[in-house]
């Protein structure tokens, strides 16, 4: 006899959701409770240096608040806890927001001044910055990554390129000076002022320049008197006339880049 197929249980299973993994929505910087140091900008260090606690008609002190398109006033008041005309309550007693010697330490028990100084004075970033030791660990970075590079560009330039960049900063003294002090000192500048030393490293007129110097030093050219007419100095033919303010030899170096300049500067490269 045939065997009865066995019956096929059904199990339904309710429909289950997929759970959707999202990304977490990036929580805006919450406001450190510290104390905080401020600078003026551009190393200035006066005695002492007020700016405005106030909104006055000579010194503008407001907020545009982009929630609600609309100008806030503000005020440093030293018995209230917001720096929003707005949101102070009461008398208030006023407060000088000044500088020594180019600093001004807030403590933490001052929040008021401390956001009206971090948040919204108008003078942030123009006439001072807040002190960030992470910003100014980045700008040491920077500054030492540059040196790195200025010094390994230093070592490898050859001794005229060194001639003409240090002519720049000492003047004639480099005529007396030996290869070891050149490459000596091409190294201390690199070091202390590492971006006019690339600027320089990489402008092809500077190079043209010292040769200019060095041909005139050398009677090859001569420079008249009103320092207006370069000549040859073999037979007094005119090469140039030197255009009115400026400089006499950074618009020889110009000039010797030109099609008539090149073959002028064959001539006194033979003769170097």
């Amino acid at each position: 006899m045939a065997k009865k197929a066995k019956a096929v249980e059904t199990v339904e299973v309710a429909p289950q959701e997929v759970a959707v993994k999202t990304a977490p929505k990036p929580t805006k910087p919450t406001w450190e409770i510290k104390d905080r140091v401020y600078y003026l900008r551009g190393n200035k260090n006066p005695l002492t240096l007020t700016i405005p606690g106030k909104h006055t008609r000579k010194h503008s002190l407001l907020y545009f608040d982009n929630k609600t398109g609309e100008q806030r006033e503000l005020r440093y008041a030293t018995n209230q806890s917001s720096p929003f005309v707005d949101e102070q309550k009461g008398e208030v007693t006023m407060g000088h927001i000044r500088f020594y010697d180019g600093t001004l330490t807030v403590k933490k028990e001052k929040q008021n001044l401390q956001k009206l100084l971090s948040l919204y004075h108008p003078l942030k970033g123009k006439l001072y910055d807040e002190f960030s030791a992470k910003a100014e660990a980045v700008d040491q970075l920077e500054i030492l990554d540059l040196q790195i590079d200025a010094l390994n560009a230093a070592r490898n330039i050859d001794i005229d390129q060194a001639e003409a960049i240090l002519r720049v900063e000492v003047g004639s003294k480099v005529n007396s000076m030996s290869s070891k002090e050149l490459k000596r000192d091409l190294l201390l500048f690199a070091r202390s002022n590492p971006e006019l030393f690339i600027s320089l490293a990489n402008d092809d007129n500077v190079q043209l320049r010292n040769v200019a110097i060095r041909a005139a030093e050398a009677g090859i050219i001569n420079l008249s008197s009103d320092q207006r007419t370069f000549t040859w100095g073999s037979n007094g033919r005119k090469l140039m006339n030197v255009p009115f303010d400026e400089n006499p030899y950074s618009a020889f170096a110009a000039f010797l880049k030109t099609d008539e300049g090149v073959e002028i500067y064959k001539s006194i490269d033979k003769k170097l």
